[in-house]
């Protein structure tokens, strides 16, 4: 290389700006340079990878290159848009690159990020295909690309198998299994490989732990997430505002928000995303008013809140029943902050309006929002009839829900239990029939709870636990105890006219199998976490409390962005508060019987004495946490 080649190779390796580097440019072209292999390579590199560079400029520098680019340059073409917008430019330069220039591990690396983008899989085969021929399948770098891109096209099982046949796992090969298993909501999975990972003796590092306590969040294993909490002070990664954020999220989830607060309160360095979750851990557990507050303190501290702010906001202000806050900080989301509504703000409009029984607001916000068409709002609407047993809106939603197209066997469900409520056996029939006709299944609904290290998964009249006669035999006893505590087993919902629905039935429950094991493994007095992917029946809820009474243990149960906290405490002022609310009607004359608890939303003040948060519509749910609607088993 001649001594000014070189010193223009040292001005593009020290470049940070295109306006520098197009200076560069017009003094490497008036050389007569242009076409020097090292120089056009540099030039090449900053253009396409660079994060101040320019792929459009990239692209023109490779069109006019008069020589065969060198593997090497082809990659940094590869690599500039493997990560743009466009990946798939990437596997077409990667496509003409193979007839005239051998790929190397690099090569097939960005082109496999390129597939994981564009989610191909047969993309991805014929790749993995060359990778094999190319005898590159052993390497770490190809492997770990060949994993995240299966991943990402739903083929977990080949990515498995890839993992398994590396001959040599590094830490980063680790990290990218634990985190697609964590992605693609494996999290038992995602668990599991974390035992494994410490049999071999690999260390973990921060991104394992974020990965790894977002599957503890997902699952409520707060144990695990205890765990990893401590691993996290001995690598000394628990500064980092990523690890942070994670370890708010899974305190939050699991319903020890002290923790969360602990974390927050000692976290040097906050972005947005930590206040988000603390806002949105305050919103699951109904805590309104806290959220509130968190919010103002935010601003104070001159964090821009997004529409995930908001959204916490209004999830707390809808489970508390915050009417008025609710309707205040949705206004205040574009008036203030120039943000615009999506479907989940306007969802949880209405499900704040219908919890309060306020219809005529919740339909008008329906018809106001952007998304009117949008089935989660009628869906949402359709929860809030239920709750206030109103057939002729409930008839609207679900007709527009089936005029949409988008009709569940939830919806079906939510139908038929208003219509059993309001003893009209001909709308029962009909829905029935329908879901008859239309083969319609309900999702089925499955509950953890961690004992020690060990999530245990349980589905509805589960027999395949190894302890399966136990638990069963267990649950015999938990149900007498808790009958003697106040609980009424509902087999069926049975109306006047003598009809039942079998779908809103059933004695075992996955949350019953799950607090029965959990009284059967951990001492008296333990608090009990379960994790349920659907809504909590109004028997389950029931039974939940008796529990907790009966055994004097606190149970907390997490479900579809929601809690329900059942203490001894609380459950005995609740009590206290009925108690004195019928001697108040006495008093004034009224006399009748209190509505039923899980029917009837409760007031702010009652719910804060309850120490509980109550059933949610949980329509709106679905679409924030990806879960469908909404079965009762």
């Amino acid at each position: 290389m001649c001594e000014k080649a070189g010193v223009i190779v040292r001005m593009l390796q020290g470049c940070n700006s295109m306006t520098k580097l197009r200076k560069i440019h017009s003094h490497v072209i008036t050389s007569g340079l242009q076409h020097h292999p090292p120089i056009f390579d540099n030039l090449l590199r900053f253009c396409a990878v660079s994060v101040t560079g320019s792929l459009s400029h990239a692209l023109l520098l490779f069109q006019h290159f008069d020589s065969d680019p060198s593997t090497t340059a082809w990659n940094y073409l590869l690599r500039g848009f493997s990560v743009s917008s466009t990946p798939l430019s990437s596997l077409l330069f990667y496509n003409q690159m193979l007839l005239s220039t051998r790929p190397d591990i690099y090569t097939f690396s960005f082109a496999l990020k390129a597939c994981e983008k564009l989610r191909s899989v047969p993309k991805c085969r014929e790749i993995h295909g060359s990778v094999i021929r190319s005898g590159f399948h052993s390497d770490n770098i190809v492997s770990t690309g060949l994993v995240r891109c299966y991943s990402a096209t739903g083929n977990i099982d080949i990515a498995f198998k890839v993992f398994d046949e590396m001959p040599v796992r590094d830490l980063i090969s680790w990290n990218a299994m634990i985190s697609c298993l964590s992605h693609a909501g494996l999290h038992h999975q995602a668990l599991s490989m974390h035992k494994r990972m410490e049999n071999e003796g690999v260390c973990v590092d921060a991104y394992t732990i974020v990965a790894l306590l977002s599957s503890c969040a997902h699952v409520s294993a707060l144990n695990m997430g205890v765990m990893l909490h401590r691993k996290a002070c001995d690598v000394r990664c628990e500064g980092s505002v990523y690890v942070g954020n994670a370890l708010i999220d899974m305190y939050a989830k699991g319903g020890s928000l002290e923790n969360a607060v602990s974390v927050f309160n000692g976290m040097r360095k906050r972005d947005v995303t930590t206040w988000n979750s603390m806002i949105m851990g305050y919103g699951v557990h109904g805590k309104g008013i806290d959220a509130i507050s968190f919010f103002r303190e935010m601003v104070t501290f001159g964090v821009r809140p997004n529409a995930i702010t908001f959204l916490g906001l209004l999830l707390g202000c809808s489970h508390q029943g915050l009417v008025k806050e609710g309707a205040e900080h949705f206004k205040m989301m574009s008036s203030e902050f120039c943000l615009s509504p999506n479907v989940k703000h306007y969802g949880c409009m209405v499900d704040l309006y219908g919890r309060a029984g306020e219809f005529d607001k919740a339909l008008e916000m329906v018809h106001a929002s952007s998304c009117h068409e949008d089935p989660v709002l009628w869906r949402t609407l359709l929860g809030s009839c239920k709750i206030h047993r109103n057939l002729e809106l409930g008839e609207v939603a679900m007709k527009k829900l089936v005029q949409l197209k988008a009709f569940n066997a939830g919806d079906y469900v939510l139908m038929t239990s208003i219509y059993s409520a309001a003893n009209d056996a001909q709308g029962f029939a009909s829905m029935r029939k329908l879901m008859r006709s239309h083969e319609l299944r309900t999702v089925p609904g499955w509950s953890w709870i961690e004992i020690g290290d060990q999530v245990h998964k349980f589905v509805v009249d589960d027999k395949m636990h190894p302890e399966s006669a136990l638990i069963y035999s267990e649950l015999k006893e938990v149900v007498r105890r808790a009958v003697l505590a106040g609980y009424k087993p509902e087999v069926s919902n049975v109306t006047g006219s003598g009809f039942s629905d079998r779908c809103l039935g059933s004695a075992f429950h996955s949350e019953k199998l799950a607090i029965a094991y959990g009284l059967m493994r951990t001492p008296a007095g333990t608090a009990l976490r379960i994790t349920k992917n659907l809504r909590v029946c109004r028997d389950c809820h029931s039974f939940t409390k008796c529990v907790s009474k009966a055994f004097s243990r606190d149970i907390i149960v997490d479900y579809a962005m929601c809690k329900i906290y059942m203490t001894p405490r609380g459950i005995k002022k609740k009590a206290e508060e009925e108690e004195n609310e019928k001697r108040k009607k006495k008093r004034e004359g009224g006399g009748g019987e209190a509505s039923q608890e899980v029917d009837q939303p409760c007031t702010p003040a009652v719910q804060q004495k309850m120490l509980m948060v109550e059933e949610p519509t949980g329509l709106l749910c679905e679409e924030i946490v990806k879960e469908g609607l909404i079965s009762y088993q």
